[in-house]
């Protein structure tokens, strides 16, 4: 495996939501959520502007990037890196509390 990727987690599962947005689920138990609509301006996501194609997205089998195709794809370093972390409900209050 190569030293620079070993840093970010793999990806656990993906799902589409609306407005072209991701919920990353990651091995580390942590959730980002990554805002797709940059990519849709580029020529190798133009599918991808259909809503359905968008929400067809699963999860690469070894956890390395979320899939549509053999085409179309994203890594899941990029996903980490520039996902909005999300906060699990109550966390923080729980660990304030102790």
């Amino acid at each position: 495996m190569n030293e620079e990727w070993k840093d970010y987690p793999s990806l656990a599962s993906v799902k589409a939501l609306p407005d072209y947005q991701l919920l990353c689920s990651f091995h580390n138990g942590e959730q980002r959520c990554y805002d797709f609509r940059p990519h849709l301006a580029l020529p190798m996501f133009q599918l991808l502007k259909e809503s359905a194609y968008f929400r067809a997205v699963q999860t690469d089998p070894h956890g390395l990037g979320a899939v549509w195709n053999d085409d179309m794809d994203i890594a899941a370093s990029e996903l980490w890196l520039n996902g909005v972390p999300l906060e699990v409900p109550f966390a923080a209050l729980a660990a304030t509390n102790h």
